[in-house]
């Protein structure tokens, strides 16, 4: 089985051989589509007026960028209007992020400060999303068919435009071997969340997947908001409950409590479905958190606008050296060291998913982070918008 990866067809051995942990395809399996059209985004961006825009995203499809740079070009009374309804207060404080007694890239624990912000109350959903395509024309990178002369040493037939769908297997040989369940599958995206004979008829209410972090860009400039930091992302989620576990506190289910869209059962072949859902759920299905925050954990992964970094930094020797708003590591730093000749910046992607398994992936937890590549659509990846208090968040 070969599965599309950067510029060229790797085999299952070329993805054991990185010795990551295979929670999903993250950095494992992922397609690379974004950097094409090079010339088209420049002559473009020199038309609008604003390049500067460009390096927000990593790189983008042309008619990507043109919604981008249209909206950036519009004033403030012309752009969609700016609404904190559906959205919550969040005080600002200190907090210890991270975590030091799970995955290596959580720690060290650390302290940092962030100013107060809004966020939204749930992850964004597919009625919203629609509305924003139906306003704007956005193509999803999913959608878009990827240029051959990207993928030098592809396969012909891998060339289509499609994403990555969760297809549970029978059986697995090998837990590492994730194309055993992860599948690049043809006509696979927003509206066809599971492939080119699935709809979301009746997911208005479910978050809505297969976006990569350049169509959660679009849409949270669209509302005239932005995509949250790792920091503010993980002060959120924690609901004010400083140094516990989960978003609810220290037990994973308490009193038989369900508090999350996660995986009960032996991952990826059995599915019990204890807590109602198989695949995602209706964004308020289980209880908010102390702030009134639905799905900060499970249900999908979120985006954040923080460039990955393999470790946090350390702990501050002093009340005075903490933090204050920090935004993650250098875009340099982000590239996945294991495909050296790949340079797709990757961001932070926190909360965990409806595939998140205590036997497998336990980053159904507030410090958990993942890198994922900006051009990366999946079955399991949505977003959140925040919008910080005398900030231009469009611009």
């Amino acid at each position: 089985m070969l599965c599309r990866k950067g510029t060229a067809a790797l085999n299952n051995q070329d993805y054991l051989a990185r010795g990551e942990c295979p929670w999903g395809p993250g950095p494992i399996v992922t397609v690379f589509q974004n950097s094409r059209n090079n010339s088209k985004i420049d002559g473009l961006a020199s038309e609008l007026g604003d390049a500067n825009l460009l390096t927000e995203v990593g790189g983008l499809e042309a008619q990507q960028v043109r919604t981008l740079l249209m909206l950036q070009a519009k004033g403030p009374n012309e752009r969609h209007d700016v609404q904190t309804g559906g959205m919550v207060w969040i005080p600002g404080g200190t907090f210890r992020m991270g975590s030091d007694c799970h995955y290596v890239e959580e720690a060290p624990s650390h302290r940092v400060s962030v100013d107060g912000f809004w966020i939204d109350h749930t992850p964004v959903t597919n009625r919203q999303f629609k509305e924003f395509v139906n306003a704007t024309g956005h193509i999803t990178t999913a959608q878009i068919i990827p240029d051959p002369k990207d993928y030098p040493g592809a396969l012909p037939e891998m060339i289509y435009a499609g994403s990555l769908v969760f297809s549970p297997p029978r059986r697995v040989k090998n837990l590492r071997d994730v194309c055993q369940w992860w599948t690049f599958m043809k006509g696979a995206n927003w509206r066809r969340p599971y492939g080119p004979k699935s709809n979301i008829k009746e997911l208005d209410d479910h978050p809505v997947v297969h976006v990569s972090y350049s169509d959660a860009f679009a849409y949270a400039k669209w509302v005239g908001k932005d995509l949250p930091t790792e920091a503010e992302w993980e002060f959120a989620a924690r609901g004010g409950l400083d140094g516990q576990e989960y978003a609810w506190g220290n037990e994973f289910i308490p009193s038989g409590k369900h508090m999350a869209n996660t995986w009960q059962g032996n991952f990826p072949v059995q599915n019990l479905c204890e807590d109602g859902f198989e695949r995602t759920s209706p964004v308020t299905a289980f209880p908010p958190n102390g702030y009134g925050l639905y799905d900060m954990i499970g249900n999908v992964w979120e985006w954040t606008s923080d460039w990955w970094s393999a470790r946090h930094e350390a702990d501050a020797s002093k009340v005075c050296c903490i933090p204050e708003n920090p935004r993650g590591g250098p875009e340099s730093a982000s590239y996945d060291p294991a495909l050296p000749n790949i340079k797709i910046p990757r961001k932070v992607l926190k909360g965990g998913s409806h595939l998140c398994a205590p036997n497998y992936c336990r980053r159904y937890r507030p410090a958990a982070r993942h890198a994922e590549p900006v051009d990366t659509s999946t079955s399991h990846v949505g977003f959140r918008c925040v919008m910080r208090k005398g900030v231009d968040n469009v611009a």
